[in-house]
């Protein structure tokens, strides 16, 4: 391992452990250097603030090997994310907490939209744009895995996966075979329910 993944590394399990007793609002630069016998100038050098090295430990730890990965389908992949946040949800609890500007809310959201954008192109690829669509399943999956990780008495990863996929799948299914036959209604500004 090169001398700069062993600072990142120091740097990131400084953070971690500060952050099992405080919330990273709390947490300076200053702390986290503290904690590793690192100085600022090292910190400054790898990373811009505590954000991006809270991004960097979710990208190195988890996305990077995810995505490197081959998966049947996009609900493995969901498995997978669930897995590794509740393994490492003293952490994440923390850090899904932070709001506003650098949010980890907002990260990861990001994330979940670009996969999605790509395992959804097929799907709405008769819309002229699929963002929207996009939009409202990355809503639907980052505030469900959000609230789940929060929760006190949180289900078990796998079977919140699988709660998720059925949620999906079950009113899709449903909803197809209620209404296969019809024609697509065509939405207008000025169309209202009859």
């Amino acid at each position: 391992m090169s001398n700069s993944n062993i600072t990142k590394r120091a740097l990131s399990q400084a953070l971690k452990e500060l952050m099992k007793t405080r919330p990273i609002e709390k947490i300076s630069v200053g702390n986290i250097c503290d904690a590793c016998g690192l100085n600022r100038k090292s910190f400054y050098y790898h990373f811009q603030d505590k954000y991006e090295l809270i991004y960097w430990i979710y990208c190195t730890e988890f996305l990077d090997a995810a995505l490197s990965r081959h998966y049947d389908d996009s609900l493995e992949l969901l498995d997978s994310v669930c897995c590794y946040f509740y393994n490492n949800r003293e952490f994440y609890v923390n850090t899904f907490r932070m709001e506003g500007q650098n949010s980890f809310s907002d990260f990861f959201h990001s994330v979940v939209y670009a996969i999605l954008k790509e395992q959804l192109s097929d799907v709405f690829s008769s819309e002229p744009s699929i963002d929207p669509y996009v939009e409202f399943y990355t809503d639907a999956i980052v505030q469900a895995i959000k609230k789940w990780l929060l929760r006190k008495d949180r289900m078990p990863p796998h079977e919140f996966a699988s709660f998720i996929e059925k949620a999906l799948l079950g009113v899709s299914r449903h909803m197809y075979a209620r209404h296969a036959d019809r024609p697509a209604r065509q939405m207008t500004p000025d169309s209202s329910d009859e």
